[in-house]
């Protein structure tokens, strides 16, 4: 009998894991990568920018993977709703859950639940064309929009708010999406961070990317960007703060939109009644390393608040979950007899995609050593196909998702734009599959 694990997500750690998986097994192997989605690939397609197309490639890489005959993918499985976590561990020797972080971190002041206030995971799937967010839910009829954050998400969420939908017209942004962004109302941008330049979390080259915005002036107070000596820091965040010192100086160019990129300020208040109005924010500093407020404060213009201060994952139904790091306990990857885990919601939303990679190699070599350590284990006594069978859920196969690809290639040739263009919701990603929408009820 072959090893049989099934993989929880199949963005990079995932699929990162399945391929570790047929590299190390020292036998046949079949691996199954389900996700609740009908379409692979998680943050990969989900939550990279659309005009970074050099990221985004990885993709490829990814296909590859769930290509080999040993892997397997079932799209559309909810893990909780389709199917619980004893069912998967009786139907498979092993089971690593890789969801990832998918859900923002709160501020935790008055008025965040306004309408207006927004989570920028929220945003970042819109512009991507996430099923989970309907093209209306953003209409970007305000003319100042606050982004809380100085990573590289915000600078994402920044440059998508400050272009054109002319510029995005050659991405695979969604057609309504883009629809929605060539009527944008948004003039003014405020970039928010609590602690000075010198702490932010951007790359330099995506820091780069925004000074030559050709929508878009870009400012920075000479008073928040600091002159102390730069000499000490590493070259990254020394470049950071070159680049934004530079900008101190830039003479406006009367572009359409502007970038006020501000430091050294917390939110303490989102303002407003039926929605946000502004944003009450806080003068900081450090003290013993910690940031402190001065009490003094400004407020801002803005109705709409996007909330980028780091990515938490959540609990999964039947899984143990630690609320205080926001990660499932475990030891290099073990989190129990039989159930793994791989990704942030193994290790807390750090590192790059490659970062993963690794990552999942250690949950790999924990679960074949287990494995290994017990060659009399039981076998598996169901079988995931028919308990879904029994359910009627039909997952989306792989077949499947290349039926959807080439449904958002054909949609892009039609409107004379690009390589694709995103397909909007889980209807017309099935029905692309030839599949009947809506689907006939589950049992």
């Amino acid at each position: 009998m072959p090893l049989r694990v099934a993989v929880v997500g199949s963005g990079p750690a995932g699929i990162y894991t399945a391929e570790a998986l047929t590299k190390q097994a020292g036998e046949p192997v079949e691996i199954d990568v389900l996700d609740r989605l009908p379409t692979p690939y998680g943050l990969v397609r989900y939550g990279v920018a659309p005009d970074h197309t050099s990221i985004k490639s990885i993709a490829g890489y990814l296909r590859r993977v769930l290509e080999q005959p040993a892997v397997r993918f079932l799209g559309g499985v909810e893990l909780g709703a389709d199917i619980s976590v004893d069912e998967l561990r009786s139907s498979y020797d092993a089971v690593v859950f890789c969801t990832g972080a998918m859900v923002d971190r709160r501020l935790g002041i008055p008025g965040e639940d306004l309408p207006g206030s927004v989570a920028a995971t929220d945003f970042v799937n819109w512009y991507c064309g996430h099923p989970d967010v309907p093209p209306e839910a953003f209409l970007l009829d305000s003319p100042d929009v606050a982004v809380i954050g100085v990573g590289n998400v915000a600078v994402d969420v920044v440059r998508i708010l400050a272009k054109t939908a002319e510029e995005l017209r050659s991405t695979d942004v969604p057609q309504e999406v883009l629809d929605r962004l060539s009527k944008s109302q948004v003039r003014g941008i405020h970039m928010i961070g609590r602690r000075g330049p010198e702490h932010a979390k951007f790359t330099l080259k995506e820091l780069r990317e925004l000074g030559e915005l050709e929508n878009c002036d870009v400012t920075v107070r000479p008073e928040e960007a600091g002159d102390s000596d730069v000499s000490e820091l590493s070259r990254q965040v020394r470049g950071n703060v070159e680049v934004l010192r530079s900008w101190c100086t830039r003479a406006p160019a009367g572009r359409p939109r502007r970038l006020d990129v501000r430091f050294w300020l917390r939110p303490v208040e989102i303002l407003g009644s039926s929605r946000v109005e502004g944003l009450r924010l806080e003068r900081t500093t450090l003290e013993n390393g910690r940031v402190v407020g001065t009490g003094e404060f400004e407020t801002i213009r803005a109705g709409m608040v996007l909330r980028s201060v780091g990515y938490q994952s959540v609990p999964l139904p039947g899984v143990p979950f630690d609320s205080a790091t926001m990660t499932v306990p475990n030891v290099a990857g073990r989190v129990d007899e039989g159930r793994y885990v791989a990704g942030w919601l193994k290790r807390g939303p750090s590192g790059v995609i490659g970062t993963n990679k690794s990552d999942a190699a250690e949950t790999v070599r924990t679960l074949l050593a287990d494995l290994a350590s017990r060659p009399d284990r039981p076998a598996p006594s169901t079988r995931l196909d028919d308990l879904l069978a029994a359910r009627g859920v039909a997952p989306v196969t792989y077949d499947e998702w290349l039926a959807i690809e080439a449904a958002e290639a054909a949609l892009a040739a039609t409107l004379g734009r690009g390589e694709a263009v995103k397909l909007v919701g889980r209807g017309a990603m099935l029905t692309a599959t030839g599949r009947a929408w809506p689907p006939a009820e589950k049992v």
